[in-house]
């Protein structure tokens, strides 16, 4: 994760390097887990399979381009936000590469990694709950980190991205969802990411003033209330789906280890 987002930086200001290197480093993510998969679990990475990727993948970068803008139109009608001029296309690319690389790798690990191994010792419910404290609580380690702002990132992000695992037993739509959010954030509304200022710019530029409760404060509009409640209406869809799919399972890792000590 380190590195991919080192390099993403590094390119972040030329639009075209900094678009292949995100992209680039994204798929060579992707190629390694599902090669350590294949190799510690004895099985195919059937969660990042090729077959029905891009359906999903443009499904979650839609539904999380709508979701940040209905955020930001929610702040807006409040006073919170003012655009304020034109940015660059040119940058905006830059940040749809450092998104790109950024949305794969956290994903792998926080859904791919650490919400599966919790699901098999506590069930679905805990795990959407240790793997969304856990994402939020890297976000701790930005700039401008508060811990209003990594609580919120945990409800929000790290709850509505588990129920789109969930839901759909794929990383597709969740990584979608990651990439789209961040992008209309860093990349089109020329918001703060998290806390930290990440990618090469954005194509709208925008201030923000206000309550830190209307606009997220130093930490971006992440930390809002509008972002917390239109992510938590969506993850609340997300688990109604996971419940009617069978996606919603018992903790499985107890049985295992019985079965295999019978």
């Amino acid at each position: 994760m380190v590195l991919v987002g080192r390099a993403s930086s590094a390119a972040a200001g030329h639009p075209v390097s900094g678009l292949l290197v995100g992209v680039a480093g994204a798929v060579a993510a992707l190629g390694l887990y599902a090669f350590l998969v294949r190799w510690l679990e004895r099985r195919p990475a059937t969660e990042v399979a090729t077959a029905g990727a891009a359906r999903r993948l443009g499904q979650g970068i839609l539904v999380g381009v709508g979701i940040f803008a209905l955020a930001i139109a929610i702040i807006t009608l409040f006073g919170g936000y003012r655009l304020t001029g034109w940015g660059s296309v040119g940058g905006a690319l830059s940040t749809l590469g450092v998104m790109s690389g950024v949305a794969v790798v956290e994903e792998l690990l926080f859904r791919g990694v650490v919400f599966r191994l919790a699901e098999e010792v506590t069930g679905t419910w805990g795990a959407l709950v240790v793997s969304g404290l856990l994402f939020g609580g890297l976000h701790l380690l930005n700039p401008d980190a508060t811990l209003w702002g990594a609580l919120a990132i945990a409800v929000e992000a790290g709850g509505m991205l588990a129920a789109a695992y969930a839901a759909t037993r794929s990383l597709w739509l969740p990584i979608g969802l990651h990439l789209g959010w961040n992008l209309a954030e860093g990349g089109i509304f020329g918001a703060t990411v998290s806390g930290a200022e990440h990618g090469g710019g954005s194509v709208l530029l925008g201030t923000f003033d206000g309550p830190a409760l209307l606009t997220g404060g130093d930490f971006g509009p992440e930390a809002s209330l509008p972002a917390i409640l239109v992510c938590l209406t969506l993850t609340a869809l997300l688990i109604r789906s996971a419940l009617r799919s069978g996606g919603v399972r018992p903790r499985r890792r107890t049985a295992r280890i019985a079965s295999t000590t019978l």
